[in-house]
């Protein structure tokens, strides 16, 4: 009897370790769920490697920022996915009444939101660089988008409250939907003026169609509907990082490197905003 409640007290004093625990032995069980995460780890390595070689000869500060920050996206990612493999940004959590797997332990990698807190405003500076768009539009749509994911991590974190976890959605789906109108309806004039209207476009597609996969896999994932297991929902976050992230900043890059005059140029948007300050 004195042992059984030692046990227990000793479970109830360290409840994260046991979490985490847990969260390892699952992840080292589910072989397609742990390569969901490994090739996220191996293509951002390997994308390194391919950006600093593309920009190696890279020489104007504007062409240089935009290079620098999107190096930092696999820089960030390779950092991110090694930290969700050894255990340290994933745990386990017990779903609320309500939802579809209520009462029970669900697995939450919820480092990739950590991920995404630091990586996606460095794709949006690049972007917003390429576009020549002024301090005030960039500052709204990287502090929209730190917002987005934010109460995106407080979504899936949420156990208390099925219906708090959809509020939770619901806010970070208002935040994400000014960054889809920056990107929509503000970027594309500040990119015809700084001469970078065509590969903008194509980025901007890109990045729109494939971060509306987001929060659609949010929604029919374990997190959400639970429509789907978290080993695919692990590889659904793990496809649109890499289409998102790599591919977005190799098409990227191989402009910049190709069209440096034309990056370094000023536009009147960049450069009025030069003069305010």
């Amino acid at each position: 009897m004195l042992d059984t409640a030692t046990a227990a007290a000793t479970r109830l004093a360290q409840p994260d370790a046991l979490l985490q625990t847990n969260a390892i032995d699952m992840l080292r069980e589910d072989t397609l769920l742990s390569a969901s995460l490994w090739v996220n780890v191996a293509l951002a390595g390997l994308a390194i490697l391919v950006f600093v070689y593309m920009g190696r000869n890279v020489e104007t500060p504007r062409a240089r920022l935009i290079w620098v920050s999107t190096l930092l996206v696999p820089l960030v990612s390779i950092a991110s996915y090694s930290a969700l493999l050894s255990g340290l940004t994933i745990g386990t959590l017990e779903m609320p009444a309500g939802h579809a797997l209520a009462g029970e332990s669900v697995l939450s990698p919820w480092g990739r939101y950590l991920t995404w807190t630091l990586s996606t405003p460095m794709i949006l500076l690049a972007l917003g660089l390429l576009a020549g768009t002024d301090t005030a539009k960039l500052f709204t749509a990287i502090t929209m988008d730190i917002g987005m994911c934010v109460t995106g991590l407080a979504a899936a974190l949420t156990t208390q409250s099925y219906l708090l976890r959809w509020a939770f959605y619901g806010i970070s789906s208002a935040f994400f939907l000014v960054v889809l109108y920056i990107l929509l309806a503000e970027w594309p004039a500040d990119a015809v003026e700084a001469g970078t209207a065509d590969i903008f476009g194509t980025l901007k597609v890109l990045t729109v169609v494939l971060w509306l996969g987001y929060p659609i896999l949010w929604a029919l994932g374990t997190e959400g509907l639970a429509l789907l297991d978290v080993a695919v929902t692990s590889w659904g976050y793990s496809g649109l990082d890499i289409l998102a992230k790599y591919v977005f900043a190799f098409l990227l890059l191989r402009w910049v490197a190709g069209n440096e005059q034309t990056v370094s140029t000023a536009p009147p948007a960049a450069t009025a905003a030069a003069t305010d300050d």
